[in-house]
């Protein structure tokens, strides 16, 4: 018991757990790859979000081509976003220029 303490504060320790940090989530990661542990038990040892450490590691796996069917990775998440941020200011310059034609048209009628 008292060593299962001293791990669970050893790992602590070496992450420096921080859920923003790209070092520390692939750190947990590869603690859950090498020690067989279940994602939960690495997490609890972590002191951190058992469903957070989940999903870094459903993502990781993804990344890796082992997701499971239709899961996007991480790139093609970004490009996602990207597109749909790219979309929207398509379609706000589209509304701006109808609103212009509309405008131009009623003045020329003049």
């Amino acid at each position: 018991m008292q060593h299962d303490q001293e791990q669970r504060e050893g790992n602590r320790r070496l992450l420096h757990l921080d859920e923003g940090d790209h070092d520390h989530k692939r750190d947990a990661i590869a603690l859950v790859d090498s020690t067989g542990k279940t994602v939960t038990a690495v997490a609890r040892e972590l002191g951190i979000s058992s469903e957070s450490l989940r999903g870094w590691y459903r993502q990781a796996k993804a990344d890796r081509g082992k997701g499971a069917p239709g899961e996007l990775t991480t790139a093609e998440r970004e490009e996602l976003k990207r597109l749909r941020r790219q979309n929207a200011e398509q379609a706000n310059t589209i509304e701006v220029l109808r609103k212009a034609a509309v405008f131009f048209a009623k003045e020329s009628d003049r």
